[in-house]
């Protein structure tokens, strides 16, 4: 049987609805250390020119990052930048609040440049795709792997520094380019424990294919068999290599899916539930209802209501599905006058 195959981390992405935002450049020389609030989104930099130490809370080891190097930061934590340990800090906040002409500057000289900025995601975020990644991933530049998210990056500074006509919209293009290409080199070079969950099978050659089949057929009425006829292997060894992977079984992997794209669609469109549930491969209304609250503990209704109801705030990302290592994600949405 020929299986059509998707892009499991296309697919999560566009579902995250993904934006960037560019900051301005970072001009720094001599002896210069900065402290980073936790950023509100996921946070990434680049080293232009020169070199310095990245200190992250929660992490052991500060990491040396070298001239072509970037990370992301992808959890919410203060940071530290230095030219070594031992530095007294300046807060980043109003060094970055001072910049004239699209340039912040800090210490004396100009050993150093960087660029930076951030990724914004949808409410599902942190259960998608954020908890199954490391706090923090260093990509270093100077490998022939990396030679996509150089070129990338050449171009954003280039957009930044001509701000040449439209160049916020180009930039902001690039850096999802940059983004896309620093989790595929992530997962190629990390190797073992460089993500978990359903993003960790993305590097399996067994688990790979059957995400790919699932995420281009979610409607289907799959079964194991032939999700292992799609990785070419018996329905035991699928079965305890997906698990061993992902966390889950195929088939409540499947179904986590297909509430993701339901959770989606009441969240942003008008399509009644019935119609919903033949899109995401249920037969009928209470089928898909049934499956939503086991998953939610709530009906699609009720989801719907009160997302509507809190205006699609915080409320909203409570009920839903977590494609991690970890299971159903069982939160029930609950009123809130602060969302």
């Amino acid at each position: 049987m020929s299986v059509q195959q998707a892009d499991p981390l296309e697919d999560v992405l566009a579902l995250l609805g993904t934006t960037s935002r560019l900051s301005v450049r970072l001009v720094a020389g001599g002896e210069w250390a900065m402290s980073y609030d936790p950023p509100p989104a996921v946070k990434f930099v680049a080293v232009r020119r020169g070199d310095c130490l990245l200190s992250v809370d929660g992490v052991p080891e500060p990491i040396e990052l070298a001239e072509g190097d970037c990370f992301l930061l992808t959890q919410p934590r203060a940071f530290t930048m230095a030219t070594g340990p031992g530095l007294r800090p300046v807060p980043a906040g109003p060094v970055f609040a001072s910049a004239t002409d699209g340039v912040a500057r800090v210490g004396t000289g100009e050993d150093a440049v960087f660029i930076g900025g951030r990724f914004d995601f949808g409410e599902r975020a942190r259960e998608l795709l954020l908890d199954v990644l490391p706090p923090v991933i260093h990509v270093p530049g100077r490998t022939a792997e990396a030679a996509t998210v150089r070129w990338a990056l050449e171009q954003i500074d280039a957009e930044l520094r001509d701000r040449s006509l439209a160049s916020t919209l180009v930039t902001e293009h690039l850096a999802l380019v940059m983004l896309i290409h620093l989790l595929r080199l992530h997962l190629a070079v990390a190797g073992p424990g460089a993500a978990s969950g359903w993003m960790a099978g993305l590097t399996d050659p067994i688990v790979a294919p059957v995400l790919r089949a699932m995420h281009a057929r979610p409607s289907h009425a799959w079964t194991v068999a032939e999700l292992a006829e799609a990785a070419a292997v018996s329905r035991s060894t699928l079965a305890a290599r997906f698990k061993q992977t992902v966390g889950q079984s195929p088939l409540d992997y499947l179904t986590g899916w297909r509430i993701e794209l339901a959770t989606d669609r009441l969240r942003r469109g008008d399509d009644t539930v019935a119609m919903i549930a033949r899109k995401v491969g249920y037969g009928s209304e209470s089928a898909l209802s049934n499956a939503f609250k086991r998953v939610t503990g709530a009906s699609p209704r009720e989801y719907r209501r009160r997302i509507r109801t809190a205006g699609g705030g915080q409320t909203a990302h409570r009920a839903g599905f977590d494609l991690g290592a970890q299971g159903p994600y069982r939160g029930v949405p609950q009123e809130s006058s602060t969302a």
